[in-house]
């Protein structure tokens, strides 16, 4: 791939742009939370184990104030490699996810050695001429149906590479590309149904079973993707008949040039038999990958094995050689190395708040301030609450594991079923992992996507505010109810 060094950054920032790049973003706030150690007071939850969930989890009402643990600058300049591989109780490590992202990055690099991506894109742009937009809605309810079903996340950052061109190819932009993605799957995650990682570990940690409230999700999930279809395809009608009306419009043409690169999307040129297979494999690994995913237990390792081995079959289908192969898996791997670095910086945040023992402060903070409300007050300051603890706890899992056994109980005191929290929680979380900058699959997604965090604020900002209040007014109904 193609970069621009003197306008871009591989995180998809504009160096002659006044905004701060995502690094810059993240180490700040890694300063920010230092700096918070020193002033807040340090605290924790007696912890017991959850049968239901397998592991450890805070009990209600046992917050106390311990020693403080101020993290100085040794622990700032620690925290970003902290977050490749330092344990946490409530998120995982960041090396997994990192690695996976370069493996995908090589094994990108060596179908695009082939030329088989090239010429699939050619063909894939002319079959659908005049017909691209429906692509979006079929796409957004794909990656939805994997967000509500096993929490389609760090997944997705293998599709970004492939879908992006295909979208700029049709006179679309990376915007667009990334919100198909990103808001597809989210939104699925917004209305989990019967996401593990959502809906059951928080039902388990609320004491439910997670089928209760499950009627009210679907509602939410299908009014959810329905707003984000109609606004992702109306901003990729705008841009389609006016480029200029991208909100990274002052990117096209190194956009166009870094991902269609050798592209030549006015004619369809032909397939060899050899393409045609390896496209057949390319296909197939991303198959595997949904099907492992959703019904074999895999994550990162197994994800990432997965694609080193569809590298090596694609590197000898297509007769590369050694040398060739090797190269163009080195040169893919680094085209997102940028990717993975961040991912573990975003990761860093999280280590400074664990071992500044300042989490459970947060936490205890919020659990006073909505005791004793009424219940359509409670379902939405559960849902304001859980939408900041997100943006420093940015795991659905971990956040649910951290606040449900002490949020949820509360809900008994303000007559709201507790199925009600566990979806307040969700819809919360779901909505805070569009934009928060904290969560890997964000900054990650934007940083394949060349798209400037704040020009991804510009963009979803309208989108936000439909889905807070669309969320807020289905919480409040059932609370009713």
């Amino acid at each position: 791939m193609a970069t621009d060094l003197e306008t871009t950054d591989s995180l998809g920032g504009d160096t002659k742009s006044r905004f701060p790049s995502a690094y810059t973003i993240l180490f700040v706030l890694i300063v920010l939370m230092a700096a918070l150690t020193w002033f807040m007071p340090a605290g924790e939850y007696t912890q017991t184990m959850n049968e239901a969930l397998g592991k450890n989890a805070p009990v209600p009402g046992t917050y106390q104030v311990v020693d403080s643990k101020p993290q100085g600058l040794i622990a700032v300049l620690m925290a970003p490699i902290a977050g490749f591989y330092d344990p946490s109780a409530y998120t995982a490590n960041a090396i997994d996810v990192s690695l996976f992202v370069l493996v995908i990055g090589g094994f990108l690099g060596v179908v695009n050695a082939t030329g088989a991506i090239n010429r699939g894109i050619e063909r894939a742009i002319v079959d659908l001429k005049g017909r691209e937009k429906w692509m979006i809605p079929v796409m957004m309810a794909l990656f939805a149906l994997g967000g509500t079903t096993y929490g389609m996340a760090e997944e997705t950052l293998a599709f970004y590479p492939l879908l992006i061109p295909v979208m700029i190819a049709a006179g679309y932009d990376a915007v667009t590309a990334v919100a198909i993605i990103m808001l597809g799957a989210g939104i699925g995650v917004l209305g989990s149904t019967i996401n593990p990682f959502s809906t059951a570990i928080a039902s388990n940690a609320a004491g439910i079973p997670f089928t209760q409230g499950m009627v009210l999700r679907f509602i939410i999930l299908g009014l959810s993707w329905l707003a984000a279809v109609i606004f992702v395809m109306r901003y990729a009608e705008r841009v389609r008949k006016d480029p200029q009306r991208s909100v990274v419009a002052d990117r096209k043409a190194s956009n166009e040039a870094h991902f269609l690169k050798d592209r030549d999307v006015t004619k369809a040129a032909g397939f060899t038999a050899k393409q045609k297979l390896i496209l057949l494999v390319f296909a197939a690994t991303f198959v595997v990958m949904i099907w492992g995913v959703s019904s074999q237990g895999w994550w990162m390792a197994e994800m990432s094995a997965l694609f080193l081995g569809s590298t090596i079959v694609i590197g000898f289908i297509g007769w590369m050689g050694e040398k060739a192969m090797t190269t163009a898996f080195v040169e893919g791997a680094r085209d997102l190395l940028g990717v993975a670095l961040v991912i573990g910086l975003a990761r860093g945040i999280v280590v400074i708040m664990d071992n500044g023992m300042i989490t459970a402060t947060i936490l205890n903070y919020f659990e006073g301030k909505i005791t004793g409300m009424s219940s359509i007050a409670y379902v939405n300051a559960m849902f304001g609450t859980e939408a900041l603890l997100s943006f420093v706890v940015p795991s659905t899992s971990g956040l649910a594991v951290l606040s449900m056994p002490i949020l949820a109980p509360l809900s008994d005191f303000a007559g709201v079923g507790r199925d009600l929290a566990v979806t307040a929680f969700q819809t919360a979380i779901g909505i805070t992992n569009l934009i928060a900058p904290t969560y890997a699959v964000v900054v990650g997604g934007l940083a394949i996507g060349r798209v400037p965090y704040d020009k991804w604020l510009i963009f979803i900002w309208p989108l936000l505010l439909i889905l807070v209040v669309l969320s807020c007014a289905a919480l409040s109904i059932a609370a009713l109810i």
